[in-house]
Formats: structure tokens, sequence, C-alpha cells
């Protein structure tokens, strides 16, 4: 079983976040596993992840994700439906994770873990959300699914980089950050350019 340094434990927990906004199903179901199968040592506030109800419970949610976001316009009432869920989840997990190693400063910490886990959940979905409402305006699903695949390689791979390279990690979030605000303002400009579009007719 691993133990996490101070250096794993920042990069798992702006992971968690991250991936929180992202799958947060899969999130959970990847944390339990690791956990039940003790490749890392859970801290206690995210111990009961790796029990097997909680982990097929998981599964089963992690699987209708994996098909409402591959289906234009389900993904996006799936993302809307999940704005009240996944940032809150984000930094729920977020401070259950630096909470056990936090020591007697423990509530100080998790408040501030809560912080950063729930800033990230919101940055990774708005621009998930953005994104593919973006791509719903397009009459072909290809470039649905094609963005849905991204996500579901991308969650895995940034936790499994958290845990295992962290000084690769950290580079390639800030990347993903800074790609996703671009994405965010964008899909934005463009989707407020469609509705103006649509508007204008009606009006005249």
């Amino acid at each position: 079983m691993t133990h996490l340094d101070a250096v794993q434990l920042i990069a798992l927990a702006a992971a968690l976040g991250w991936a929180s906004g992202l799958r947060l199903y899969l999130t959970v179901l990847l944390v339990g596993i690791a956990g039940h199968w003790g490749w890392v040592a859970l801290p206690p506030g995210l111990q009961v992840l790796a029990s097997t109800l909680v982990m097929a419970c998981a599964a089963a949610l992690a699987f209708i994700e994996f098909l409402a976001d591959k289906i234009p316009l389900v993904d996006s009432a799936w993302d809307a439906l999940h704005t009240l869920i996944r940032i809150p989840a984000g930094a729920a997990l977020v401070a259950g994770l630096v909470s056990g190693w936090a020591g007697d400063g423990g509530q100080a910490w998790g408040i501030m873990a809560a912080l950063l886990g729930g800033g990230l959940a919101a940055a990774a979905h708005t621009a998930k959300a953005s994104t593919r409402a973006a791509a719903n305006t397009s009459p072909e699903p290809f470039s649905n699914i094609g963005l849905s695949l991204m996500g579901d390689v991308a969650v895995p791979t940034m936790l499994w980089l958290a845990w295992a390279h962290p000084f690769v990690f950290f580079p390639l979030l800030a990347v993903a950050l800074a790609v996703m605000a671009v994405l965010t303002w964008f899909c934005f400009k463009f989707v407020r350019a469609l509705v103006r579009r649509v508007r204008r007719p009606a009006s005249a």
C-alpha cells in the first residue's frame, strides 16, 4: 500500500477536483478501486469510497454517464443537472483527501482544500458544458463522441499521473486549464452570437 508524500498529495488533490468536473462518478470509482485493492492508502475521509456498495453505485452511474455523454443534447441536459453535483462533490473529495494528513490544522486545511477542489471542478465543468453546448449546434454527432471519448481517457490518465508522476502532471494540468479557459471564452461568444442570430428574425 502506497502512502502519499506532500507532492503526491497536492497533485492528487488538484487531479480530484479537476476530474470531478469532467467525470465525477468515474473519479469516485477509480479512487474507490485504488483504496479497495490497496494501491493507495486512503485517508479516513475517503475510505468509504472503497466500500463495495459505493463502488457498485459509482460504476452504475459512471456507465450511465458514459452513454449519456455520447448523445447530442442529452449530454448538455446531463451537464446542466450536474452543475449542482460536480462542483460540491469535487470540493468534498479534495477536502476528504487533505484532512487526513493535515494534523492539528485539519479544519483550516480542509476548507482551503474544499475551495481548491470546488474551483477546479467548476473550471472543468464550465469548460466541458460550454464546449459540448457549442458542439451540439453541429448536426453531425461525431464531434460530441470525440470530445466525450477525450474526457473518458483524460480523467484516468491525469489521476494516474498525479499519483505516479506528479511533476509531469502539474504542467499538463496548467496547460489543460489554459486550454479550458480559452475554449470556455470562445464557446460562450459563439453561443451568445448564435442566440442573437436566432432572436433577430423573430423580432423583425
